[in-house]
């Protein structure tokens, strides 16, 4: 489904990754962990190119993503992606929020919109919550129509940058277990995560991450239970796993 080779990206002299190579496959979980400033934040905004690759190559379902003809709006529409932050329009619905990509983007008629808007809901655990604003909602709850928000696109690949870490604590089961269910769903998904037991129970695959280069992957079996590297087992001893 996603196929990187040597991605590179610098800011002026910062040379934030360094000739990455990744591949994921269809149905695929692949969590990313490591340090902060490590990289992978941006190794996953190149992949949708919120940032521009300084170099190198990402294909996605067969499209070249830093081809110059590509068509970057269709891409982004099949790739879904939840960030730190809610990112919520504050004056609109849940259910509002959830609409307006598929009916500015999709062009679907708002009836349709509508109807898939509440479906999505529902699968979040919020289809109760449709026509409150995110000011009446938790943060976990306005996350979950983040969530939604993102599968209303009906996306083949699922982006996660950190979802969790905005959220209070007692908030973090309650998004953790939407991203379970689309995991078990068959979803393609990278998801950058400091939830190490997620990472445990639910990946596929785990990548470590350090100095904008991939350390070590493998299982979470074998990264968490039994890293190879120094830097990984540096990272673990200091991380709740």
């Amino acid at each position: 489904m996603i196929t990187i080779r040597a991605l590179s990206k610098s800011f002026g002299d910062n040379e934030v990754l360094r000739s990455i190579d990744l591949d994921v496959a269809e149905r695929e979980v692949v969590c990313i962990i490591g340090p902060s400033g490590s990289g992978k934040s941006t190794f996953l905004r190149c992949v949708n190119r919120l940032e521009e690759p300084t170099s190198g190559s990402i294909t996605v379902d067969g499209v070249e993503v830093c081809n110059s003809k590509c068509n970057l709006d269709a891409v982004r529409t099949s790739m879904g992606m939840v960030f730190q932050q809610f990112n919520l329009f504050p004056h609109k619905t849940a259910l509002g929020n959830v609409t307006l990509a598929p009916i500015s983007v999709l062009k679907l008629d708002r009836a349709e919109a509508e109807r898939r808007g509440r479906e999505m809901l529902e699968r979040v655990g919020l289809a109760h919550k449709a026509d409150m604003h995110p000011s009446q909602l938790s943060g976990g709850q306005q996350q979950r129509v983040a969530i939604a928000r993102a599968l209303a696109m009906q996306p083949k690949v699922m982006l996660f940058d950190e979802a969790t870490s905005a959220l209070d604590p007692e908030l973090v089961g309650e998004v953790l277990q939407v991203m379970r269910d689309l995991a078990g769903s068959g979803m393609t998904m990278m998801v950058v995560t400091h939830e190490m037991g997620f990472a445990r129970d639910v990946a596929d695959r785990v990548v470590f991450m350090d100095g904008g280069v991939i350390v070590e992957q493998g299982t979470p079996e074998a990264i968490l239970g039994n890293p190879q590297q120094e830097r990984t087992k540096a990272f673990l001893s200091r991380t709740r796993t």
